[in-house]
């Protein structure tokens, strides 16, 4: 994850400070050649000036200037009533350093809504915008003005356009010839409604706006929120310095209804590095490990690999390990790769009949108990003609408490409870390490260590209300609530009903857990779709124990669940 991307900015050290895109020499030019203009009582910005002229050769910078000038005389100086303040008023995004203190005296009423980003009120003329005065506000009404402002602003047209980045991350890019394109950013979860018919997601998006003309956006609902955060740096940084209309050079993001930069700029050396809050890193951290691990319903996961195509990677990193010192990083991917395996078999083979799909899941049994507890020296079968003989793995559990749940999940599902009993012993202050994951995680694998372990039920409960009281809309912080309320909740929602001995009731939460799989995962190739592991895993406990449980039931492999396809497993 880039965390600390440093590039040249706009600008040289030695540069004017109010004027960057030129020279010291230039700025004192360009302010001799305005000051004549200062002195008839236009104390005007000359940032957007000193763009212009800085793309234009010295020699045509004084009749550059006389126009910009002549624009501004021509322009409205005051006096409009308040109908046509409210007609041609829109809200406006305007560069932090862009204003004079003779502006910011006259505009009381602006305020700062994110580093180098000032809010205000611009009326559009017929040849030129102007930025209303705190009597111009007065005027018109502060509360009329600021619901005309902002109608007025969401009805400029723009062109929109979704950019690829690396092909995975996808931008939304919104440009056009109105300068008040890029301020839409001040209300963009509704601009995203009305370009795809879709509101921002709940942890809202990244968004850039290097020019008035230009707003580019990403929704975080994925793992591809790394790359869109180079990918938005860099593209913020060209048409920054492209123009015209410089606004600025930052990536914000933008969460309920705020923009927060994550872009840090050194002034001394002009370079900038990306640096997200506590927050986003954790969110985005957690977002990577469920993306990586296809545990997230995306359109890349929706263009899944061939089952052959991942029997061959599986036999790869499997084969791997039998070199020793047996590496633990290629343990945790061999684990991940045979369990995408044991997944993906079940399109073709959904009661898991078949003795090449059992391999697959046994072989995923032996790696998810070896990556946490160790093992001795074992076969693991991946076909009738590829076994590989593993070395002993000393046991050296890594931070990774979505991987122990799967772990779990399938020596329940295949009546392991050896390996069970010694994956509840791995320390869970060693799980408690993983950063990317919401504390109900944390609780519920608290929950099936405790129960387990023979414990009492009396110390199971309170953990299991834990889990439920952390794992709502407004207590998770990583995880997308989709996920959250469709996948995630379900294992310990049936585990409630099996504890409290209610067959109906579990019954009732199984079908609403399988349904809701279906709704979470639609038409999906991703392997993970095929089959819903914690759901499945609790109804194999349930049905041990005696519960009712119907085994012909989508997403839950007959076989396993009646305990028919059940073999040793070495």
């Amino acid at each position: 994850m880039n965390r600390d991307n440093t590039s040249e900015i706009p600008g040289t050290p030695g540069s004017d400070a109010e004027l960057p895109m030129l020279t010291t020499a230039q700025a004192s030019y360009l302010r001799e050649l305005a000051a004549p203009y200062s002195r008839e009582g236009h104390h005007h910005s000359l940032f957007g000036l000193g763009h212009t002229c800085g793309q234009a050769p010295e020699s045509h910078w004084p009749e550059l200037v006389a126009a910009h000038f002549a624009a501004l005389r021509r322009a409205s100086t005051g006096g409009e009533s308040a109908e046509e303040l409210l007609r041609g008023t829109h809200a406006r995004l305007l560069p932090l350093a862009s204003l004079t203190q003779d502006l910011v005296a006259g505009m009381r009423y602006a305020r700062t809504v994110a580093d180098g980003l000032v809010f205000a009120y611009a009326l559009d003329g017929p040849t030129s915008v102007r930025i209303l005065t705190d009597a111009d506000v007065e005027r018109a009404g502060p509360e009329e003005l600021g619901r005309a402002a902002y109608a007025n602003l969401m009805g400029v047209p723009v062109t929109h356009e979704e950019v690829s980045v690396g092909g995975r991350a996808r931008l939304h890019s919104l440009h056009g010839d109105s300068p008040f394109v890029a301020s839409k950013a001040l209300f963009l979860s509704e601009v995203a409604r009305q370009v795809t018919g879709e509101p921002l997601p709940r942890d809202g998006a990244l968004a850039i706006v290097p020019n008035r003309h230009l707003l580019a956006y990403h929704p975080i609902t994925d793992g591809s929120v790394v790359d869109a955060l180079n990918g938005l740096a860099s593209y913020a940084l060209s048409a920054h310095e492209e123009g015209p209309g410089q606004l600025s050079p930052r990536v914000y993001w933008w969460s309920d209804g705020a923009l927060t930069s994550l872009t840090v700029i050194d002034e001394d050396t002009r370079t900038f590095s990306l640096r997200p809050p506590p927050r986003l890193l954790g969110l985005m951290k957690g977002l990577v490990r469920l993306d990586r691990a296809g545990r997230l319903a995306t359109p890349a996961a929706a263009q899944a690999s061939e089952t052959s195509d991942l029997a061959r990677v599986a036999a790869e990193s499997t084969g791997r390990l039998a070199r020793e010192p047996v590496d633990p990083a290629g343990l945790g991917d061999a684990f991940a790769d045979v369990l995408a395996l044991g997944h993906a078999r079940c399109a073709d083979d959904p009661n898991l009949a078949n003795i090449t799909t059992w391999d697959a899941w046994a072989t995923a049994v032996q790696l998810g108990s070896a990556l946490f507890t160790g093992a001795g020296p074992q076969e693991c079968h991946l076909g009738e003609d590829l076994v590989t003989r593993l070395p002993a793995m000393a046991a050296e559990p890594p931070a990774d408490a979505r991987a122990w749940l799967d772990a779990v999940y399938l020596a329940m599902a295949c009546r392991q409870m050896d390996r069970i009993h010694r994956l509840c012993r791995v320390p869970l202050a060693r799980l408690r390490e993983d950063d990317s994951v919401d504390e109900y995680v944390l609780h519920w694998i608290d929950t099936l260590q405790t129960y387990f372990s023979d414990r009492s039920l009396d110390e199971a409960v309170p953990k299991l209300v834990a889990v439920m009281k952390t794992s709502v809309p407004e207590v998770v912080a990583q995880a997308p609530a989709d996920f959250v309320n469709r996948i995630d909740f379900h294992p310990a929602a049936l585990f409630h009903r099996l504890i409290a001995g209610d067959h109906d009731a579990f019954a009732e939460a199984l079908a609403e857990a399988l349904a809701d799989h279906r709704g979470y995962w639609g038409d999906s190739a991703a392997p993970r779709a095929r089959v819903a592991l914690g759901p499945l895993a609790m109804a194999c406990l349930a049905h041990d124990h005696g519960f009712p449980v119907d085994p012909k039931q989508p997403y839950l492999p007959a076989y396993l669940l009646d305990r028919q396809r059940i073999e040793d497993i070495p």
